[in-house]
């Protein structure tokens, strides 16, 4: 569990980092002790200078004052980048903290939340926490401790001017204290607004090929146009919830300005105080009104910590469905599959799955085929246990998939899909997922020369540390696909789920990689998926999906004899399509 105090998050992700903490408050404290000998020492010289001292008694005094300014402006800045380094270091390891648990949600929660919300979650929330513990530290726990150590001095010097301070120290706090939370809702509902635009770019820059090709332009920037008109329609209420707040502030300040001067004037007409000491006690009611300046100015950067806090904990309260706390083992060799009464849904009132019973012997080859919508990826997601089944369950080498170690489990299967991400990283980066599987260089070209891609990879400028571009930019989408099964080679699973891996391959490259595919399919066990029915040659049985059920599943040469079976019927629709493809 994550404690639901900001306080408590950051003391949870500093420990471990007490010295650079213990480092950083010596340059703090010193850095907020050394204001309180200015006014020291300016009472000094006004004094010395009324009761006529020599000039050198008077620069001295000047020269120390100037001497301590500059120490101490030194140290602000030591302490800033102290506080700086040590925030973004906190902030970054909460950044890995929101990024794994996103990560684990289901599926049912990154459909509903676009990337661009994730990224501004993960990253602006957590941008305004770090700024919260710098900018906000140094400014305004520094002058914290400036202000108690002036509090003192002033107590020391007359009793009745301390305590006054103090009261209107008291009243100050209170004010504002109860002002701080009051522009929070505001600044919750901008930080949810830039979330939305966020994700409106990211959505609409997706889609921008679609978008200009069909048309679709004007739509996109009329909701671009929503999302930062609701953007600034937040950010102008948060600002004039924040303005009140500073208007109150400086009001307050005025108020102790005006008692200090005539506190001071009344005791030095009394004879009770030099005339130093009158401009010791103004700068000292100065030093008091200077962290509270602090407070206000910064009071933006505490409601945006606040308001990114809040979101962070609704990110992290929400919990995935998949837990990680199995402890079996999956058997050596080729993996058996089995559905035994499996449902699934990915909303509660809609089944994608329903009743599913079959089961895949060890090193045989399941093709599955049925209409978009009947549960074909949905089948390839529950085998790799990115959700778990609502009703039944899956085996995998006979052991409930929910006993196994997710990465154990996920490290035994191989997964490729039509849609390949490929990163903007070197090309041996993209193979080994950034060394995620181990393989030398010989390695990788043995696998790129199997699966066909010996004159791509031959003719890349730099060979293997080759930057590709973001989504494989350079690379056509059937050298993008190979590269995908390469990474399957190199993984080299025994079980191998094949979601429409062809699907995005022209008839000559298809023609590449079926020696490769045949190569990888030998003594494993196969789920492949597939519209293009060419692509089931070798599987040993089919099941065919409709509408989440099994309509059909049977050995596939005795279906495909069988007139009668929906898996000859949709045989001869294919031939029949292609036939007339063929004509025109």
């Amino acid at each position: 569990m994550y404690p639901d105090s900001p306080l408590r998050l950051l003391g949870e992700l500093l420990r471990g980092r007490r010295s650079r903490l213990a480092l950083f408050g010596v340059f703090l404290a010193v850095s907020s002790a050394l204001p309180l000998a200015g006014p020291l020492l300016l009472r000094a010289f006004i004094d010395h200078a009324i009761e006529g001292q020599p000039i050198a008694v008077l620069a001295l005094i000047a020269g120390t004052y100037i001497t301590l300014a500059l120490a101490r402006q030194a140290l602000v800045v030591v302490a800033a980048y102290s506080a700086t380094r040590l925030a973004w270091m906190v902030t970054n390891d909460l950044r890995g903290i929101l990024l794994r648990h996103a990560l684990e949600l289901d599926l049912s929660y990154h459909g509903a939340h676009p990337p661009g919300e994730l990224i501004e979650r993960t990253d602006g929330d957590v941008t305004a926490l770090s700024t919260f513990v710098s900018s906000f530290a140094v400014r305004v726990v520094g002058s914290a401790l400036t202000l108690t150590g002036a509090l003192v001095i002033v107590l020391l010097e007359d009793w009745r001017v301390g305590l006054g301070l103090a009261g209107f120290a008291t009243v100050a706090a209170v004010t504002i204290g109860r002002l701080r939370t009051s522009a929070v809702p505001q600044a919750t509902e901008q930080r949810a607004a830039v979330a939305g635009l966020f994700g409106e770019i990211e959505e609409r820059l997706a889609g921008a090929e679609d978008l200009r090709a069909n048309g679709g332009g004007a739509h996109a920037l009329r909701r671009f146009h929503q999302a930062t008109a609701l953007v600034y329609r937040r950010a102008w209420r948060a600002a004039r919830a924040t303005r009140r707040i500073y208007v109150v502030t400086m009001a307050v300040f005025v108020a102790g300005g005006v008692l200090s001067l005539v506190a001071g004037a009344a005791l030095y007409r009394a004879g009770a105080i030099s005339l130093g000491t009158v401009y010791l006690l103004f700068r000292y009611t100065s030093m008091l009104r200077e962290p509270l300046e602090q407070i206000s100015t910064e009071l933006q950067n505490v409601q945006g910590a606040v308001a990114g806090f809040v979101r962070i904990k609704q990110l992290l309260a929400e919990r995935p469905s998949v837990t990680d706390a199995g402890e079996r083992t999956l058997p050596a060799g080729a993996l058996s599959v089995e559905l035994d009464g499996v449902g699934f849904a990915y909303h509660d009132d809609v089944p994608v799955l329903d009743g599913i019973t079959m089961s895949v012997p060890a090193g045989r080859v399941l093709g599955v085929v049925g209409p978009t919508g009947s549960g074909k990826t949905t089948l390839a997601r529950l085998l790799l246990r990115l959700g778990d089944p609502i009703q039944g369950v899956v085996r995998i080498g006979g052991i409930d998939l929910r006993e196994v170690r997710l990465a154990a489990l996920r490290a035994r299967i191989g997964y490729v899909t039509q849609d390949v991400h490929l990163f903007r990283a070197s090309v041996r980066d993209n193979l080994t997922l950034f060394g995620a599987v181990e393989a030398d260089d010989a390695r990788l070209v043995e696998v790129l020369d199997t699966l066909g891609l010996d004159r791509w990879h031959r003719e890349l400028p730099d060979a293997l540390e080759t930057m590709l571009g973001p989504g494989g930019s350079g690379m056509s989408a059937g050298e993008a696909q190979l590269l995908a099964f390469a990474r399957v080679f190199l993984r080299d699973p025994e079980l191998l789920i094949l979601d429409e891996a062809t699907s995005r391959l022209d008839p000559l490259t298809e023609a590449r990689i079926e020696r490769a595919t045949d190569l990888l399919l030998a003594g494993r066990t196969a789920i492949v998926i597939a519209h293009r029915l060419t692509t089931l040659a070798r599987a040993d049985e089919i099941l065919v999906l409709e509408e989440g059920t099994i309509a059909e599943h049977g050995a596939r040469l005795e279906l495909a004899a069988d007139p009668s079976s929906r898996f000859a019927s949709l045989l001869a629709t294919n031939q029949k399509a292609a036939l007339t493809v063929a004509a025109s």
